[in-house]
């Protein structure tokens, strides 16, 4: 009898609601801010070049804040897409369905401008004024920054071609509009790519798809397609730029989810990705069947207009990249700053206080050279030096900005510890997501080519690069001797395998320039001694120690909203 008085209440005890531990010393969740307006080096920036463009900033940066949002974000990379190749009767549908969260921040992210707000603008500054929003969106959600990008490229190549007026409307719309319907009967269009295939990669002069032309339609010239391609991202666009072989070499074609008479084209799609990151997003394999498509541009120079548009897609790779390190950093600074570690709190423990203060000075750094590209973006068709500089800068700011947020999302997942490495945390989802923008519009080695081939081939680029970096002056003699050490060897001609040695050394260059210019003095300063001067590992943390360390922090955390 008393045995079983015992286990009776052992059995109460175990389950009378009693806990075994109370919650304690957990970090806050980093919601509750503006991601704009508290955002010091950002908010200043765009107060001195487009003050136009805070009231729409400040709207979007309180998204990237918002608890809700936030959550959307996690829902949407939660539940990853489905294809739905037949519907329940049989018939060809080829369509994906994305979950309730993804179509709510794409209404969210095309609503604010952040594809269209370049070519929709009548201000100056319009292509640094879309920039920041993409950089603001990048801290919302990152699946959803690629079809906003694609819809911003889009729009080059649709400008001044009488054929694609309403696909440009209704791309510049604002409207968000996920129904499967023919363009005619939506109130906004999604654009698409479709141009790697297996065989070439990165290639694209190895192109095997195929077109033939069949005849002209109001003014377009018309070609039926039979191909594969090996990536095809948001299947569900209204319509795709793509590649393919016609009798003249490789051609642009413009391919509609529907055709003229408003039935389905042949946009058949194959599977789904299983991708690393960039959950939220699908991507697939399609084939080409004698599918309906429009010339773009001049038959056989199909390489040549997507790199026109490849020139827009990079310099929003650059910007999502350094928005996401920014995304990456509010996080970390969050978590330190409400958490305690061996008696203190982490944010003031002093190997944490550099961590902290490195993640915020690269951050910066990444967000002001981004800045600087989408700025010459905007003078490009007026402004000669702006061009050569937006050509030559593209591919070196895409290229370190890419590079570096995988080491950076690395190092603050690091900050979380073992909390960080928890998928329900978004500091698990950055790091998967952050190698993505080095790999798509070209890799790192693409990009270093790229610089290479545009010093050769544009005269006066070399030029305009040495006075871009040199025009602020130099922090110290070891910026000095770094700026002569460059100029001297690009002057002369560069091994294309050194070339990333050298285009690393161009982009901390660029960055160094517009930390002088758009920075507060000690804070560029500590960004040149460590880059630029030799005193930095080239591993997050290892800033020289100081009191000002606490003070570069503390202005790189997000105020409340």
């Amino acid at each position: 009898m008393h045995l079983e008085s015992t286990a009776l209440a052992l059995r109460i005890a175990s389950t009378d609601g009693v806990e075994t531990h109370k919650v304690l010393n957990q970090a806050r969740a980093s919601v509750g801010h503006n991601a704009f307006t508290g955002d010091v080096a950002l908010y200043e920036r765009v107060a001195s070049q487009a003050p136009w463009a805070i009231a729409n900033a400040t709207s979007l940066g309180a998204l990237a804040g918002d608890e809700e949002v936030q959550e959307l974000a996690r829902l949407a990379n939660e539940h990853s897409p489905v294809l739905r190749t037949h519907d329940r009767f049989g018939h060809r549908i080829d369509w994906v369905e994305f979950h309730p969260a993804w179509h709510r921040l794409m209404a969210l992210g095309f609503g604010h401008g952040v594809a269209g707000l370049a070519w929709t603008t009548r201000e100056p500054s319009g292509h640094f004024a879309r920039a920041v929003l993409s950089y603001l969106w990048n801290q919302v959600e990152n699946g959803t920054g690629c079809p906003t990008g694609m819809a911003y490229a889009a729009c080059a190549g649709f400008a001044g071609r009488p054929a694609f007026a309403l696909w440009r409307e209704k791309t510049l719309s604002g409207e968000y509009d996920p129904r499967r319907l023919p363009l005619t009967q939506k109130t906004g269009a999604v654009i698409g790519y479709a141009m790697t295939e297996k065989q070439g990669g990165s290639d694209l002069r190895q192109t095997q798809t195929m077109a033939t032309f069949v005849g002209k339609e109001n003014g377009a010239q018309i070609f039926a397609i039979t191909g594969h391609k090996w990536f095809f991202s948001v299947p569900t666009c209204d319509g795709f730029y793509t590649l393919a072989q016609t009798k003249s070499g490789v051609s642009c074609l413009f391919v509609p989810r529907f055709l003229p008479d408003g039935s389905l084209n042949r946009v058949l799609l194959q599977r789904l990705k299983d991708k690393c990151g960039n959950r939220s997003n699908a991507s697939s394999e399609v084939e080409f069947k004698g599918t309906w498509s429009m010339l773009v541009g001049e038959e056989g120079r199909g390489i040549r207009e997507i790199l026109s548009h490849a020139h827009l897609t990079r310099l929003d790779f650059a910007v999502g990249s350094a928005g996401l390190m920014r995304q990456a950093l509010t996080l970390a600074i969050g978590h330190a700053s409400t958490r305690d570690g061996f008696g203190r709190r982490m944010a003031d423990l002093p190997m944490q206080t550099n961590v902290l203060a490195d993640l915020a000075l690269e951050s910066e750094a990444a967000m002001l050279s981004a800045l600087r590209i989408a700025l010459a973006t905007d003078s490009m068709e007026t402004d000669e030096r702006e061009r050569l500089l937006a050509r030559v800068a593209t591919p070196i700011v895409k290229y370190w900005n890419c590079q570096r947020a995988t080491t950076f999302v690395y190092e603050a997942l690091q900050v979380h510890g073992g909390n960080g490495f928890i998928m329900e945390n978004p500091i698990a989802r950055l790091y998967r997501e952050s190698p993505l923008n080095s790999i798509w519009e070209g890799t790192t080695n693409m990009m270093c080519i790229d610089v290479l081939r545009a010093l050769s081939r544009e005269q006066g680029a070399l030029e305009v690069f040495i006075d871009e970096v040199s025009g602020q002056g130099t922090a110290n003699a070891a910026h000095a001797s770094f700026l002569v050490r460059l100029r001297d060897d690009l002057a002369a001609a560069v091994d294309e395998g050194n070339a990333r040695a050298v285009v690393t050394r161009m982009a901390l260059a660029l960055q160094a320039s517009e930390m002088l210019q758009h920075s507060p003095g000690s804070v560029a300063q500590r960004f040149i001694e460590s880059r630029l001067g030799g005193r930095h590992a080239g591993v997050i943390g290892t800033l020289t120690s100081g009191t000002d360390l606490r003070d570069i922090v503390a202005r790189a955390a997000v105020t409340a909203a």
